[in-house]
């Protein structure tokens, strides 16, 4: 079986699950998106992204939109709560990318840990907090979590996560 691993990453956070992910998967070729092959030839393409205001990010999205014909497994990292609804609606948008029928793509799963968030995004939230997104409490609190992950337990959910799809392909 030959496996691509393509991550998009800002802080470091979806290139350590591609890491991870990557040292599961067998006869696997780990890339940045920026230099990431095309997906044609590979048994199994899982493509990683940060997520960017609901959705995967300008780069993971432009290599998403050209995968077509392929078996492929997303992941992510955001700075929410990873079981949140928001988290949830992000996967999706994630899948969506991929999941056309005319695209002729099978996704084979999901999986979404929290990651620190970019200091510079953070102080621009701060300084544009409004009704809609102020710094609350509570969004502080979360951001400070996001902040210690991935850590090993999110490494070791995505080994686990990604053995178990290469498991279901035989």
């Amino acid at each position: 079986m030959k496996t691509l691993v393509v991550y998009s990453s800002r802080t470091g956070n979806t290139r350590a699950i591609a890491e991870a992910v990557a040292e599961v998967l067998p006869d696997c070729a780990l890339h940045p998106v920026e230099s990431a092959p095309s997906p044609e030839g590979y048994d199994l393409v899982a493509v990683g992204y940060w997520v960017d205001k609901g959705k995967p990010d300008a780069r993971a999205t432009a290599y998403l939109e050209g995968v077509r014909g392929a078996t492929v497994a997303l992941f992510g990292t955001l700075g929410a709560w990873p079981d949140s609804d928001h988290a949830k609606e992000c996967m999706a948008c994630g899948e969506s990318l991929v999941s056309a029928p005319e695209r002729g793509n099978t996704v084979l799963g999901t999986y979404l840990c929290q990651g620190k968030v970019d200091p510079k995004v953070v102080a621009m939230m701060q300084r544009m907090a409004s009704d809609v997104h102020p710094m609350t409490p509570e969004r502080k609190a979360r951001l400070e979590e996001a902040a210690k992950h991935p850590d090993e337990e999110d490494r070791r959910k995505a080994r686990e996560t990604f053995r178990a799809f290469v498991e279901r392909l035989g």
